[in-house]
């Protein structure tokens, strides 16, 4: 099995390597699912899999046990990071495209709010600081970014909004990067030690008084203050530990307690975000089935 390097040469794959790549094919299919669930419908499930398995070859490669951390959970994380270079690739706007397309979205949010009517072009583009000819400009970019999903057919008259994607929506790399980003929010509240857990769901979610979790927990109001900053670094930390691994501090003190305890939850915020992608598929496939089995309108009207 061969990967291509950098510079364009070719590296071949340890047999260990190459163990590890057709031992976890299905991990592909498994971020690939959970990724397409994010994304516009044009979107081919097929690039997906061709740039995740590029992933998997990449993470065989420069893979070591002295991570600390099982392959599947670090394979994940390149096979999902393949993509998304790939997304970034293929994706037609700039980023810099897409910020003034919002812009002008607000732009017209604002007027029409003031004005009480649809603003003119010049309008828009004296609010925005910009010439009329390069608001056109702007919008012609926009207009390109309209894509027809081809799963639709336009003249059945069936397209649905969600069939059309422009650029003034979130791109393929904003919806999987906002859509995980909530994934693992989630994720890492739930392995959250069971204190902690509880200030952090009673407080933010929940909206409780921390007078009152202080008395139900049977500790001072200072304590919950504690636990309530001790929880929200191991969120961060933890999320961090998945979404960006270098903004992790460093531990002063590794193989210690401490760093024992951060890693497990690390991996428990890991094992959450699998388990909830797992309920997620199941969901859908019932959904899914349920659907297949309800008469169709034509078969009851006959």
């Amino acid at each position: 099995m061969l990967d291509t390097n950098s510079s364009g040469g070719k590296r071949t794959l340890s047999p260990e390597g190459q163990l590890l790549v057709t031992s976890n094919l299905a991990l592909v299919g498994y971020v690939v699912s959970g990724l397409a669930m994010k994304l516009p419908t044009y979107i081919d499930r097929d690039d997906l899999r061709s740039a995740g398995l590029e992933g998997l070859v990449q993470a065989a490669h420069s893979f070591s046990e002295d991570r600390g951390v099982p392959f599947r959970h670090f394979a994940a994380l390149r096979i999902r990071g393949a993509i998304m270079d790939d997304l970034r690739r293929k994706d037609w706007a700039t980023r810099s495209v897409r910020q003034a397309g919002r812009a002008r979205e607000e732009a017209v949010d604002h007027l029409i709010a003031t004005l009480g009517s649809a603003p003119k072009s010049t309008e828009i583009a004296e609010y925005m600081g910009v010439s009329v000819e390069e608001l056109r400009t702007l919008d012609a970019s926009l207009t390109r970014g309209s894509v027809l999903s081809l799963d639709a057919d336009p003249a059945s008259g069936s397209g649905q909004a969600t069939d059309f994607v422009d650029a003034e929506s979130l791109g393929p790399e904003e919806h999987i990067l906002d859509t995980e980003f909530q994934t693992y929010l989630r994720a890492a509240v739930s392995a959250l030690p069971d204190r902690l857990g509880t200030v952090i769901t009673r407080y933010f979610l929940q909206g409780h008084a921390m007078a009152d979790i202080a008395e139900d927990l049977g500790v001072t109001e200072s304590r919950v203050s504690q636990l309530r900053a001790e929880a929200l670094v191991l969120l961060r930390d933890g999320m961090n530990a998945h979404l960006a691994p270098e903004q992790v501090p460093i531990s002063t003190r590794p193989g210690g307690a401490v760093d024992r305890r951060r890693s497990a939850y690390f991996a428990s915020v890991a094992e959450h975000r699998l388990l909830g992608l797992d309920q997620r598929l199941t969901e859908e496939k019932k959904a899914a089935a349920d659907r297949l089995r309800q008469p169709s309108t034509a078969g009851m009207a006959s």
